[in-house]
């Protein structure tokens, strides 16, 4: 395939829109628009099946440690509550799918995702990056969770445009925390986000640092924390506005992109082809009259995170703590186990038994 083509923009999308259908809008949809439809998922064939009940035998081992830190690893403990919810049976499945169904790679891929969760301050637990750590990133709305495209996956919109501040780590921590957050927004049935970058330049954000193209180092920074510990969590990624700028910054970190991901990338499209238009920006052809204010948006944005990942710890403890749970059973509302997980070791007597 080609590395990158660039088409020539027409009518900007706002122009099209009917005034009499926009909607104001300043904080985050709390649910589906009723045109999204979850893909149903595919069954495991036996092999797999045998493959995924090999680590999650492994990763319910009552005397499992894991390395506190990925670089440099010397300590070790054992898994928290947080993190053990963390363990889905989805979890597991996504990194099975990106090691191609290697057990021994997929649980080293899983344990070294624990221990970088711990080492970068993101496990749930007395976290280092927070709200507060990462509002000033924000207050220009160049990350913003807003809506679901038509596969019901939470959108996180970029706009490398609005950048605010130079270059450094906590930019990277802040694109982690909203990665984080629109995982919060995830619905029952759907564990893939939904990224719509615009490289739209304005007026009313300063230039600081010398440009808005990020450096081709903190690309590279970002891309491996992306595809080593969020695999299979990109389901969709719908780019627009790209300057020459861009286009030359693409390419270089084209190939350090996984050729899965690069499927996944659309290049100026209409976006009202991937999202419905009543949960889409009016920017991009939807009907959501969307400006953002960081004193109106910041705070529910994180309240409604907040409650939902309440609601899915609530639902771990209900059904027992397991490591192996679905999230299709941790973000529902249903009562009874859907997919109840396998158990290796009785939880008293800590000794194994048989599938």
């Amino acid at each position: 395939m080609a590395i990158f083509g660039k088409k020539k923009k027409e009518e900007a999308p706002e122009e099209q829109v009917d005034p009499s259908k926009l909607v104001k809008v300043d904080k985050p949809f709390e649910s589906l628009p009723p045109s999204s439809q979850i893909p149903k998922q595919n069954e495991l064939t036996t092999e797999q099946e045998e493959k995924y009940n090999k680590v999650l035998k492994h990763f319910q081992n009552p005397e499992l440690e894991v390395f506190t830190t990925e670089k440099n690893p010397i300590e070790k403990r054992k898994l928290s509550n947080v993190e053990k919810a963390w363990l889905t049976k989805e979890c597991f499945l996504r990194y099975l799918r990106a090691t191609k169904w290697v057990t021994e790679d997929a649980i080293k891929r899983i344990e070294g995702s624990i221990a970088w969760r711990r080492e970068f301050g993101i496990t749930g637990e007395n976290d280092e990056v927070t709200p507060d750590l990462v509002s000033e990133e924000n207050e220009t709305g160049k990350e913003v969770i807003l809506g679901y495209e038509n596969d019901a996956r939470p959108i996180l919109y970029l706009k490398p445009g609005r950048q605010n501040t130079k270059t450094s780590f906590r930019q990277v921590q802040h694109l982690v925390f909203m990665l984080e957050r629109v995982i919060d927004y995830m619905p029952a049935g759907q564990d893939s986000l939904a990224l719509l970058i615009d490289f739209k330049q304005y007026d009313d954000v300063p230039n600081v640092g010398g440009g808005k193209i990020p450096p081709v180092n903190t690309g590279r920074q970002v891309l491996h924390i992306l595809q080593t510990h969020y695999p299979e969590r990109l389901g969709k990624a719908l780019l627009t506005n790209i300057p020459w700028l861009g286009w030359t910054f693409l390419k270089i970190i084209h190939p350090f992109i996984d050729p899965l991901t690069r499927e996944k990338l659309v290049f100026d499209e209409p976006f009202p082809n991937y999202v419905p238009v009543e949960q889409l920006d009016k920017l991009y052809g939807g009907y959501v009259d969307f400006k953002y204010d960081h004193s109106k948006y910041w705070d529910p944005m994180n309240k409604i995170a907040e409650d939902k990942k309440k609601h899915y710890h609530d639902r771990f403890e209900k059904f027992g703590g397991k490591i192996g749970l679905s999230e299709y059973d941790l973000r529902g509302d249903h009562e009874d186990l859907v997919y109840p997980p396998k158990e290796y070791y009785k939880v008293d007597s800590r000794l194994s038994v048989e599938a």
